[in-house]
């Protein structure tokens, strides 16, 4: 019987979000899963799923039936490659968990995002992706889905069967089906070498390859985020400083006695867990909790506020597993807007949010965080067909964040940005198709697979339109 879930209001970790859903359910299984969602389906009840609740769209809120995969964790198979191996897990499984699980079988995701609090279906479904110019977010290591559709139907899609299915369920938001398990290619576990260090944002975006054409960027491929496997780096406004962060994977000897210290249970060149401690949950979590709620009421501080800030940062250096590098804890809550832009674009965008940020007297004690992306071919990726930076916004839960960005989402509009699909954004679905070349093949498949609307809401209707 499926584990039935006592109705009541459901809030998104951000706090912005609220449902208060007909009915809720946890089912343990995947026949569970297809006998609750034919259910509500044939009641006329609209479904929609949640994991962690880290989206701050209305992603997951529905007045109807809202599921919990929580139940849906298990590890089904693990095949071994030449590269790597395929893993299908449950669509439910925690990012934190699936990375434990893969370190224990010696293997990796290739790249992550910097929360691992999501389910691996949420972070599929709305696009969620790391930093690496040459790598691609978490849906183009999806090789396989398995959709419960409105019937109760249960379907395997991958790129060779229901090939369409499978594109418009990797990452679609839950709008074609409810996911129940993931299939992902996965590569030997791996060491990072992390360097983390204050800079000069003139120095910074000197040295970017989209800066060698001037304003309107360049081509040179031998620019700051090509020149390491994983770099991103994070702006303070109101200040010209800025945070990098330089992620190498060892060198093959490096590797071997990474891999042979970890063995012996040594960590050699790891930050101990004192200084972790100090720059994970001191710096970044409690004295940033103090520095934002100082700038919510000193406003006119904050300028200086985040200058001292970014000159207060120490560089470090050490090496640690994969996961344990991209990852950062995150307890300070925020509202986030994320847009990718052309890569070539991102100088100039930076530059205008400066000038923007400048002019208006807005307050923003939050840094600017900035990432990359290779192009891919996945239908809404936001880094489909095109190389791609990302800018994410961010303003601390206590301040209005309405004004901030709706000036940067009118800069990155006149570069043809992307919002990523989980976070806050104002496009609406006519908007978005002149965005995305495999728009309409998607909502194609999405009335296909789902007639009846039972999987939609009204953020999926504002971003994919009605029916």
């Amino acid at each position: 019987m499926t584990s039935q879930q006592a109705p009541g209001s459901w809030t998104n970790w951000a706090r912005n979000q609220t449902a208060d859903p007909l009915r809720r359910a946890a089912p343990r299984d995947t026949d569970e899963l297809a006998r609750t969602v034919r259910r509500a389906a044939d009641d006329g009840l609209h479904v929609r799923a949640v994991g962690a609740g880290h989206s701050f769209t209305g992603a997951a809120v529905t007045d109807g039936l809202l599921l919990s995969l929580d139940h849906l964790q298990t590890v089904e198979d693990v095949t071994r490659t030449e590269t790597g191996a395929r893993v299908t897990v449950g669509a439910g499984i925690r990012l934190h968990r699936l990375n434990q699980v893969l370190a224990s079988a010696g293997l990796a995701m290739r790249n992550l995002g910097d929360i691992d609090r999501q389910s691996i279906a949420g972070a599929i479904s709305t696009g969620t992706h790391g930093t690496g110019a040459s790598l691609g977010g978490l849906a183009t290591q999806v090789r396989g889905v398995r959709v419960v559709g409105a019937d109760g139907s249960v379907t395997e899609a991958t790129p060779e069967q229901n090939p369409d299915l499978f594109e418009a369920s990797r990452l679609g938001l839950g709008s074609t089906g409810v996911l129940a398990a993931v299939t992902l290619d996965v590569v030997p576990a791996f060491h990072l070498r992390a360097q983390e260090e204050p800079w000069p944002l003139d120095r910074v975006l000197e040295e970017l390859s989209t800066a060698s054409g001037g304003r309107g960027g360049g081509t040179d491929a031998e620019g700051l985020e090509n020149a390491h496997d994983h770099f991103e780096f994070y702006w303070f406004p109101h200040t010209r400083r800025a945070l990098t962060k330089r992620n190498d994977r060892l060198a093959p000897d490096d590797e071997a006695a990474a891999s042979l210290h970890a063995a012996r249970g040594e960590r050699p060149g790891a930050v101990t867990r004192a200084r972790a401690w100090v720059d994970e949950e001191l710096l970044s979590n409690g004295a940033f909790e103090v520095v934002n709620r100082l700038a919510t009421a000193l406003p006119r501080a904050t300028p200086r506020i985040n200058a001292l800030s970014a000159r207060a940062l120490a560089p470090r250096t050490y090496v640690a597993p994969s996961h344990e590098v991209f990852v950062s804890p995150r307890r300070v809550r925020f509202r986030e807007m994320e847009y990718a832009v052309p890569r070539a674009a991102l100088v100039d965008v930076l530059e205008d949010i400066d000038a923007w940020v400048r002019a208006s007297g807005e307050n923003v004690p939050f840094p600017v965080e900035v990432r990359f992306a290779a192009a891919d071919d996945v239908w809404l990726s936001t880094a489909h067909g095109r190389e791609s930076a990302y800018v994410a916004v961010h303003q601390y839960l206590r301040l209005p964040h309405e004004r901030y960005f709706e000036g940067v989402e009118k800069i990155v509009a006149s570069v043809g940005g992307r919002p990523h699909w989980g976070k806050l954004h104002t496009l609406g679905a006519e908007d978005l198709a002149e965005r995305y070349p495999r728009f309409e093949d998607f909502r194609r498949v999405r009335a296909q697979a789902d007639p009846g609307g039972v999987f939609a809401n009204p953020y999926t209707d504002q971003v994919f339109g009605l029916r």
